[in-house]
């Protein structure tokens, strides 16, 4: 019984949250611009790994970046 009011609290506070405009997870570790620049570098064909060192990031960092933001393959 508890443990039912429990979530149910929960799942009321989320949508609360929801609705009042606030995202919910983990932040960004990059901005929108320096998503541009990534593509931009991708384009460029500088690589993953040079990418993600100079922006402090993982490769997997990077690559979900150029999934997400659709950017084209380097040349």
């Amino acid at each position: 019984m508890e443990r039912d009011l429990l979530i149910e609290r929960t799942h009321a506070g989320l949508e609360r949250a929801k609705a009042e405009g606030k995202r919910l997870g983990r932040p960004s570790k990059t901005t929108e611009q320096q998503r541009r620049e990534i593509c931009s570098l991708i384009e460029q064909g500088t690589t993953v790994s040079e990418i993600a060192r100079r922006y402090s990031i993982s490769r997997a960092c990077v690559l979900k970046v150029k999934e997400r933001q659709s950017c084209p393959a380097g040349a």
